[in-house]
């Protein structure tokens, strides 16, 4: 164990040893060749069969042990990436260094940068499990995927007959007393384009705005919880600028990862100076709604405007105009709640990045939906804002739902066991985040398939935060739930 080290003494000492080993790699979505080499050495060393796919994905095997060789061969899974996202105030490179943790009451945290416990926390798991020899399981393959966060690539190409298999247990959920057993698919929507630009009007100030403080989260799991979006407020405090000035604007850039909330915004604009204090009204005035709507879902949420160089260029009038009101009509949040499951999201949309500067204009978002047709209903409808801007539209990044099978046995086993051991009823549900399981079902129809983890809160975001008495729990009723697998 490392001498610094700051989870060596919670338990259960194997996972959390593993968790601050695979946390001291750097693992991106999309730029996951160290992790990869790491868990590849891990099985390595353990002697154990181990292989990485053509996509990078990595699967490790383990015999049962005695007396169970011949028992259910199971999968666990978890995915390698995380996603990287930190204040903007906080001094950290992704690529280069290693998560800074620590530990708060019966909390692990990360100091200003998210904490990776989506689903480093499972990664961990599954490498406990790998390294064991005295815990009671039955054959199990354990598979690493990669590229989760931004596009599920890893799961999407891996291949049919690579496992054998026939409960696949996925461990990337953030409630400890949800099973569950369904999810929503996405698209990844973006527009890009061109336009026009000018020179700042003569004798205008120029001002840097700042929304920012913002709560954020996970585009799928937290787009229920009312939360500011900062891309959709930035643009609603432009629009209602411009029209009451003769406004202009040199550069728009917000949000970040497509399946993070946005969290911040900022903009560079001009007005006339006879107008500086209409606008400086106004952004008093916005300020004081941004926290008067928002001050239950966003207690720090705040405007911020500063006096900056005037900038070389602006964006031409017609230009802004419409882009402003594209931006406006893209829809954000919940479209539709399912009709037939309570309290379950079943369409949404997170308007994840805009950056509109140097004459290029991009936009991206995230739509999810457990109907897929309703899914490409919703994405026509972002499609459309964004042509009436001129954009040129792309869709990427499809993956389909995963349909729930609440009566397979494995759904059964864990829900009645549940209940024995925590003397409460399991929250059997489907959820509106993008889990692996349907796309690894394509090729894989045959195999039951469930998921569940520990308390995570404020995943995708620099809140983000593992509970450490819910990873005991977790634990437990994992290791309960191999012995009860035959």
């Amino acid at each position: 164990m490392n001498n610094n080290s700051v989870l060596s003494h919670l338990e259960p000492k194997s996972l959390w040893s593993s968790f601050e080993q695979l946390n001291a790699v750097p693992r991106p979505s999309k730029k996951e060749e160290r992790v990869i080499a790491f868990i590849k050495a891990f099985g390595e060393n353990l002697g154990l069969p181990t292989q990485e796919d053509e996509a990078g994905n990595v699967i490790i095997k383990k015999s049962g042990t005695a007396g169970r060789e011949n028992h259910t061969t199971i999968i666990l899974q978890s995915h390698l990436d995380m996603v990287h996202q930190k204040n903007a105030d906080t001094e950290f490179d992704f690529l280069t260094q290693g998560i800074d943790m620590f530990i708060e009451e019966d909390w692990v945290k990360a100091r200003g940068t998210t904490l990776g416990a989506d689903n480093g926390i499972g990664v961990a798991t599954i490498m406990a499990l790998l390294s064991s020899s005295d815990i009671s399981h039955p054959p199990f393959e354990a598979l690493f995927t990669i590229d989760e966060e931004t596009g599920m690539t890893g799961a999407l190409e891996l291949k049919g007959g690579l496992l054998d298999g026939k409960i696949l247990l996925n461990l990337d959920t953030e409630d400890d007393d949800e099973l569950c057993i369904g999810c929503a698919g996405g698209i990844d929507v973006t527009g890009e384009g061109e336009y026009d630009e000018v020179n700042p009007i003569e004798n205008g100030k120029a001002y840097s705005l700042k929304i920012k403080g913002l709560t954020g989260g996970h585009s799928g799991m937290d787009i229920h919880k009312g939360r500011g979006n900062a891309n959709k407020l930035m643009n609603r405090f432009l629009f209602l600028l411009s029209l009451s000035t003769e406004l202009q604007v040199s550069s728009i850039d917000g949000g970040g990862l497509r399946n993070a909330i946005p969290r911040e915004s900022a903009s560079t604009i001009v007005v006339p100076a006879d107008q500086e204090t209409i606008f400086l009204n106004l952004a008093k005035q916005f300020q004081s709604t941004l926290i008067s709507e928002y001050k239950s879902t966003d207690p720090h949420i705040e405007l911020t405007f500063e006096s900056c160089t005037m900038p070389d260029s602006v964006m031409e009038d017609d230009f802004l105009q419409d882009a402003l009101r594209s931006i406006y009509s893209l829809p954000n949040g919940i479209y539709r709640m399912s009709p037939d499951i309570p309290d379950l999201v079943q369409t949404s949309n997170n308007v994840a990045r805009i950056i509109i500067k140097a004459g290029k204009f991009k936009m991206m978002c995230l739509c999810r939906s457990s109907v897929d047709s309703e899914k490409m209903d919703e994405a026509l409808m972002i499609q459309s804002a964004m042509e009436l801007l001129g954009a040129s539209v792309e869709f990427s990044g499809d993956y389909p739902g995963w349909t729930p099978r609440p009566d397979a046995k494995i759904v059964s086993l864990m829900k009645d066991l549940y209940e024995e051991m925590f003397e409460e009823p399991a929250n059997v549900a489907a959820c509106h985040a993008g889990l692996e399981c349907g796309i690894l079902g394509t090729n894989y129809p045959a195999v039951e398939m469930i998921s569940f983890g520990p308390n995570i809160r404020g995943a995708h975001s620099p809140d983000e935060k593992v509970q450490i008495s819910s990873v005991q729990k977790f634990w437990k009723f994992l290791l309960e739930t191999l012995k009860r697998i035959e």
